[in-house]
């Protein structure tokens, strides 16, 4: 939009659809009055990074500074922002505006305004398109940036902008965070990883389920979960039918939620999560003769993401993370996906990023 003031920024980019990132040299707006500017510290690596750096899903704009999963600290505010202050650490997730006028948005749910604009690829006010958290500073509205707790680890932390608030809005939407609930987590990925640690802090009883048995180690001995479920084997299927209150299904690849239906208790519900990029397969009469439910979540709200972050500082979740530099984000890509990463990547954006890189 000409006239409006720009600012310097630097990142990595993707120029086309083979994805691959390098170093681009690019403007942000200027801090406006509702605005604050973060310096990027840590920014983690979601699958829908690699989906957009590829154009997977058919609206990608080059060049594009992918990640949503920012944490930084505040270095600039405008006049009118009284809720953030310079020098605290303040984290930006999957959107970073939303109109701001509708009934969703004037109810905490901007997350499904339909004028949502999310940290990347979203047509943003000043009418260019957003670039993310895969560079040195952001501005945001402060309204959509949260404060994050001085003693939850920064790196550890960027994650939860994301996945952390994926499984949390849904265990608290659908009931199964109350103590004492028996809830399912199928996927042990970077949004299963932190299912488990949420469910286990709300006081659930949890089990994980897999295709097969190679995370039960992983998941009894080191996260946490009371008991590990292997979906292919009709033994322990068999066994485990109506022992569920909930289940947080987190897997994206295609595979059917029938079999997950026998495990519910009478009401019971299974919430999708994952996102699947085809139809899924769904038989009905275990619905209906159990009066179960099949629901779906996408992120949360600003104020309930200041929430899970206050509760994960509380209970000191934070997301497991390999922390790599910036040169190495296109190796990264590579291995997420093959699935190589426990459980997700986080670059250390202010140590690594070098501007000598363009």
């Amino acid at each position: 939009m000409a006239g409006v003031e720009k600012v310097a920024a630097f990142g990595w980019a993707a120029r086309d659809t083979s994805g691959a990132l390098s170093p681009f040299h690019f403007s942000r707006r200027a801090v406006g009055e509702s605005d604050v500017k973060l310096k990027v510290l840590f920014c983690g690596i979601c699958h829908s990074d690699l989906h957009l750096a590829r154009n997977d899903w058919g609206y990608s704009i080059y060049p594009l500074v992918p990640g949503h999963e920012i944490v930084g600290v505040v270095t600039e505010v405008g006049s009118g922002v009284e809720a953030l202050k310079v020098g605290d650490k303040a984290g930006v997730g999957y959107y970073c505006n939303s109109c701001q006028a509708c009934e969703n948005c004037n109810t905490h749910l901007e997350n499904y305004c339909t004028k949502m604009v999310t940290t990347v690829c979203g047509a943003d006010k000043d009418g260019t398109f957003t670039q993310g958290g895969f560079s040195d500073i952001m501005v945001v509205e402060a309204r959509y940036v949260v404060r994050i707790p001085n003693n939850l680890p920064l790196a550890g932390a960027a994650p939860l902008l994301c996945a952390g608030i994926t499984v949390y809005s849904p265990l608290k939407y659908y009931g199964l965070s109350k103590p004492g609930m028996q809830i399912g987590v199928v996927g042990l990925g970077g949004l299963g990883h932190v299912a488990v640690k949420f469910a286990k802090a709300f006081g659930a009883t949890v089990t994980v389920i897999s295709t097969s048995s190679g995370k039960r180690q992983e998941a009894l001995e080191r996260l946490g979960a009371d008991s590990f479920l292997v979906s292919r084997d009709p033994d322990q299927m068999q066994a485990a039918s109506e022992t569920l209150d909930g289940i947080i299904d987190t897997v994206s690849a295609f595979h059917s939620i029938t079999p997950l239906l026998s495990l519910l208790k009478t009401s019971g519900k299974l919430v999708v999560v994952g996102a699947p990029t085809l139809p899924l397969d769904l038989y009905l009469f275990p619905l209906i003769l159990g009066r179960k439910m099949v629901g779906g979540s996408c992120t949360g709200g600003i104020k309930e993401t200041q929430e899970m972050i206050d509760f994960a500082a509380e209970n000191g979740i934070t997301a497991d993370v390999e922390v790599i530099p910036m040169d190495y984000v296109n190796t990264a890509m590579g291995r997420l996906e093959k699935g190589d990463v426990k459980y997700r990547f986080v670059i250390d954006v202010s140590n690594t990023l070098k501007p000598t890189q363009a």
